[in-house]
């Protein structure tokens, strides 16, 4: 039998190593954690998919440890074989663990005429925008709120008891027609339509209020982006949303309008700048047809007129993909004559969930800071141009550091439009 002293030291040397195998096990767990989201991380940064143009390189992704090939059996040779079909790029990581396939879209050169002149925007909603609700006083000199927590804000009124209403004095008159009592709206929820019921309440003579406010129409300054050889054009790089609601508009009709630049307000920390323009609503003026309002712009169909604004030649799209951080320029008359001014592309984005916001520059032309501070509201839709090709628009300033602001790649544009 061993004396204590051994069967001590004999205990204290076994609780050692579970010690240390017990951190041993930690650091493993560890490390195989941080690997994960790493790899997680890597695999994220790689796009879904990818558009090339013919007779471009294939797309690559520059990372250590990441190795690139063409999935067996699509295609042979060269990036440039790859001219007449689409293929998929394989990524795996040290050439061992996969990663992600990519799909890669060929296409044919694409030309528009890059934009950067001010445009009007005039857009009716499609139905009309509930922005909120309040209480009215009735006849009986109490105060009522009918429709409180009956409707909400970003629904669309369509029709009073089966009867279609396109404006707010269209809807006015509606509901005095109806008279007193309990109304049927039908409205479209979340692109779902429903039909909810409001007391009507009396506050005058032969007129009738639910509390509902509402808004049928909205209008503004923007850039026009691009136009296509068939007459699509496509501007601003953002949609346009309900200043109230911050829901994206849903528009029945609108047009662009010939505008004029009057004043610029620089921009400052804190403050976003922005251009004022005079707007004459007249028929004679209208320069084009708006069609749509998507996340990535407004689109439609342009006047001649358009045309003879810009008496521009036809750039090539570039993709994602062929845009490099460094020097490139944006497209803008802010000055009254359409120039050509310096920036850095200073990141690019091309997983980012936000597709508003894959280009990040800072404005560096002189000229232009003078002018503007930056990047102000109202040059939203200003073309981003690198290495002679037609590659972005502005979309958003940033609002500490009026120099920089985002982009859209313009690929996720010309996805509205048929070139």
């Amino acid at each position: 039998m061993l004396p204590p002293f051994y069967l001590r030291r004999g205990c204290e040397a076994m609780d050692y190593r579970k010690y240390r195998h017990c951190l041993i096990g930690m650091l493993l767990a560890a490390l195989t954690g941080l690997g994960f989201l790493g790899y997680r991380e890597l695999r994220e940064q790689i796009p879904d998919s990818y558009t090339q143009t013919v007779g471009e390189p294939a797309p690559t992704f520059s990372q250590f440890f990441v190795t690139e090939e063409i999935k067996p059996g699509l295609t042979e040779a060269s990036a440039n074989a790859y001219a007449s079909e689409n293929y998929t790029i394989e990524y795996k990581l040290m050439g061992l663990i996969p990663l992600k396939e990519a799909k890669v879209e060929v296409l044919r050169p694409a030309y528009v005429i890059p934009g950067g002149i001010p445009i009007g925007i005039y857009m009716e909603t499609e139905g009309i925008l509930i922005i909120g609700t309040g209480e009215v006083t009735g006849m009986d000199g109490l105060t009522y709120e009918p429709a409180y927590r009956i409707v909400q804000r970003g629904d669309y009124i369509q029709a009073i008891n089966g009867k279609a209403v396109s404006d707010k004095e269209d809807l006015i008159e509606t509901i005095n027609a109806e008279g007193d009592g309990e109304v049927i709206l039908d409205l479209e929820r979340n692109g779902e339509s429903i039909q909810v019921k409001v007391e009507a309440v009396k506050t005058g003579q032969e007129e009738y209020k639910l509390g509902i406010w509402v808004r049928d129409n909205t209008q503004g300054i923007g850039t026009l982006t691009f136009l296509t050889e068939n007459g699509t054009f496509g501007a601003l790089g953002h949609g346009v949303n309900d200043v109230d609601t911050g829901s994206l508009l849903e528009i029945s009709q609108g047009a662009l309008y010939d505008t004029n630049i009057i004043d610029i307000k620089k921009g400052e920390k804190g403050t976003p700048g922005e251009l004022s323009g005079l707007i004459r609503y007249r028929k004679e003026l209208i320069c084009g047809q708006l069609k749509m309002n998507t996340p990535v712009g407004i689109f439609g169909d342009g006047e001649d007129r358009l045309y003879e604004k810009l008496n521009g030649e036809s750039l090539q799209i570039g993709y994602k993909q062929e845009i490099e951080l460094g020097e490139a320029w944006i497209r803008s008359s802010v000055s009254g004559d359409i120039k050509d001014y310096q920036v850095e592309i200073i990141e690019i984005h091309r997983k980012d969930e936000d597709m508003n916001k894959g280009i990040v520059l800072k404005v560096t032309d002189p000229e232009l800071l003078d002018l503007t501070g930056g990047i102000v509201q109202g040059m939203s839709g200003s073309p981003i141009i690198q290495n002679g090709k037609l590659v972005g628009a502005v979309t958003h300033v940033f609002v500490q550091d009026s120099t920089k602001g985002f982009g859209v790649f313009i690929e996720n544009m010309l996805e509205h439009v048929n070139l």
